[in-house]
């Protein structure tokens, strides 16, 4: 089966020509839309906060990059184990009976963890904090993405948006990515060294709520009573493990290698603000990144692409790759704000491509928890790096710890280069079963 595709035509009947591909316009003129969205945005705003903010708060109380780095890694650790598992039970019961418990221990989370580093607790302590910290970090990226794809499945014509809707929340996380760093920095270095995480736990609370109020456009929860795909007759569709599908396993481990860049990036810019002796920077540096990234992302809805995903997912990350590979060897502020932008300009083409394959390969009922395996691999990557990257800003400065992203994206792109066939469905189609000898097709590429 052939990668490239012309999304303006696909799943358009044959000897038709199909309407130009829908735009921000039309997506944003969905019904409903506004109603998760706002509050949406509110909600996954803190998550930008988090690894800055613990990583400012924690140095500025111990004196070290490497034990800032570790706790920041405790919780990106803690979420990556916890997020899919918080997919799988919002699939199961529904967004809010997962998203309102959560929030309300996150916020306890954070308070305890700010006041155990403002008191000079031991290391393991603040682990302590960070593991719950972690855990409850709600998922609203991957929630608002199934709320975008059960709004958009009642028909072929609102299906053709599900690219653009994928491009969209690229571009919204990224704005998040822009304002949350600075934001943390600001506070932080501004106010005071825990003000970042106090205005994190303080929005993840109040926008968490918002969101999960919102009832109406919460995907529907099936009901099954079968567990098993041969289950007796009308015992409705067996649950299906998202990580089952081959292609959501590549792709969590694709993601991993973009958290690397992200984690490598902001401590590494931390350290870099610090050696140039002003760490008011940082945020900026960090923003100019994030920005390329988001820029990135609304050009990609923007476009009617010929090229599948798959091989957009490769082509970007190839260019995410070279991008990565000259991090290190830059001193000067205003080359490294300028290659950061590059940097950022290659993850939305990889991370658009990557939730877009998701459609394809995974049953609507797994897809919540599959978008949270992807986010749990970025925040997974994301932490090892926070912890390699401070061990070695410490010990050889901010350059050593801009290694980091290269070598995981390296490691990353070659994965993604010998696993690639398994990215792309049979040519029947990914089929989930429903009952007793009744499968159904999902997709095809």
């Amino acid at each position: 089966m052939s990668d490239t595709v012309d999304t303006t035509t696909a799943g358009a009947p044959e000897g038709t020509t199909p309407a130009r591909r829908p735009g921000y316009g039309q997506l944003l003129r969905t019904p409903g839309a506004w109603t998760f969205l706002l509050p949406g945005f509110a909600a996954r705003q803190p998550f930008a906060m988090l690894t800055i903010g613990i990583v400012l708060l924690v140095e500025h109380t111990s004196g070290s990059y490497g034990s800032a780095g570790i706790v920041a890694a405790v919780t990106g650790v803690s979420m990556a184990l916890f997020a899919p598992q918080n997919g799988k039970l919002a699939d199961r019961f529904g967004q809010r009976a997962v998203l309102v418990p959560g929030v309300l221990l996150h916020a306890v989370s954070v308070t305890a963890l700010i006041v155990l580093a403002l008191a000079g607790a031991p290391l393991w302590a603040l682990f302590v904090a960070a593991v719950p910290t972690g855990a409850s970090i709600p998922q609203v990226g991957p929630m608002v993405r199934a709320r975008w794809a059960a709004v958009l499945g009642g028909s072929e014509e609102r299906a053709r948006l599900l690219p653009t809707a994928a491009a969209f929340e690229s571009v919204t996380d990224e704005f998040t990515f822009v304002i949350g760093p600075v934001l943390a920095t600001a506070l932080c270095t501004g106010v005071h060294p825990a003000a970042g995480l106090i205005a994190e736990g303080a929005l993840t609370l109040a926008g968490g709520l918002l969101f999960a109020a919102q009832r109406r456009t919460q995907p529907k929860v099936a009901r099954r009573r079968g567990t098993a795909a041969s289950g007796p007759a009308g015992s409705g569709p067996a649950r299906v493990s998202a990580l089952s599908v081959p292609g959501v396993r590549v792709l969590a481990v694709v993601f991993l290698g973009i958290g690397s860049v992200f984690g490598g990036m902001q401590v590494s810019l931390t350290a870099f603000a610090d050696e140039i002796g002003n760490p008011g920077v940082n945020g900026l540096l960090y923003g100019v990144f994030a920005a390329g990234n988001m820029l990135a992302g609304i050009a990609c809805g923007a476009i009617a692409w010929k090229a599948g995903p798959r091989r957009r997912l490769i082509s970007g990350y190839v260019g995410l790759t070279l991008a990565a590979s000259g991090l290190w060897a830059v001193h000067s502020m205003p080359l490294l704000g300028g290659l950061g932008l590059l940097v950022g300009l290659f993850i939305a083409p990889a991370l658009i491509s990557g939730y877009t394959l998701i459609e394809a390969l995974v049953p609507a009922g797994a897809r919540t928890e599959a978008f949270t395996w992807l986010t749990g691999a970025v925040a997974l990557g994301q932490a090892g790096a926070v912890s390699v990257a401070g061990q070695l800003a410490d010990a050889h400065g901010a350059s050593a710890g801009f290694v980091v992203p290269l070598v995981g994206t390296a490691l990353a792109l070659a994965t993604l280069l010998v696993l690639r066939s398994r990215l792309t469905p049979k040519a029947s189609g990914l089929v989930a079963a429903r009952g007793m000898g009744h499968r159904v097709p999902v997709a095809v590429d």
